[in-house]
């Protein structure tokens, strides 16, 4: 075991032993390098890790920022590593697609009527319909739209979806940019997307699950149908 994967293993051990919790700090680069018996570059290399999973933020200086100090950013660092296996064609996007499918159908057949983030959605929708024209581009628009889908994922009240969510909407947002060029008429299309959105929230906020779930599939499969792109298989 290479020394830097030591280093990893005691902190997640920390971490499963309650000793390490949101917000806490990790010893100092020497202390931890002499407790474990290992250089302090092996240290940096795990922190260094750890903080481009989002576990941790490294800070340098004196002062309430210095130290590392663990966060919880998990969607960064999916959304980064699914950007890059996307672009290396790693993970088609036709399956990225797919799979934002079975999250929002998912996520919005179980949301809680009463979740704020359901009111946030709504307010986002009320800014689509009348702070964007959309004959200015598509660009504040799509913007307004990976917000909204995250707020309905939010609503179920599952961390974990969300945080998928927004790795997948991160990786996928660049692909959306360019696939609306190809649209034949981006007018036509921003009016029925914002048609398909209150739908969508209409049958949330009744509780009709299985309905908004078998709609935002439809919304999801359709815009990418017609921007050119295959229908997940």
């Amino acid at each position: 075991m290479r020394t830097h994967e030591l280093v990893l293993g005691w902190i997640e051990k920390q971490f499963s032993d309650g000793a390490l919790m949101l917000g806490g700090r990790l010893p100092a680069e020497r202390a931890l390098a002499e407790q474990l018996e290992v250089s302090r570059t092996s240290v940096r290399e795990a922190i260094r890790i750890l903080e481009a999973m989002g576990v941790v933020r490294a800070g340098v200086g004196s002062g309430k920022d210095a130290g590392t100090v663990v966060i919880a950013d998990p969607a960064a660092a999916l959304g980064s590593a699914l950007r890059l296996h996307a672009a290396t064609r790693h993970f088609p996007v036709a399956d990225i697609v797919e799979t934002r499918v079975l999250l929002e159908s998912w996520a919005v057949s179980r949301a809680q009527v009463d979740s704020p983030a359901l009111a946030e959605a709504a307010d986002l929708l009320d800014r689509m319909d009348g702070g964007i024209d959309s004959t200015e581009g598509p660009e504040d628009f799509l913007a307004l739209d990976v917000r909204f889908h995250l707020a309905l994922a939010e609503a179920a009240g599952n961390t974990v979806v969300s945080a998928m969510m927004a790795s997948l909407r991160d990786a996928i947002e660049g692909y959306a940019a360019e696939l609306t060029r190809k649209l034949p008429d981006w007018n036509a299309t921003s009016a029925r997307l914002r048609a398909e959105h209150r739908a969508i929230l209409d049958a949330v906020n009744a509780g009709d699950g299985a309905a908004a779930a078998t709609l935002v599939a439809a919304h999801i499969e359709g815009f990418y149908r017609e921007a050119g792109l295959a229908a997940p298989h």
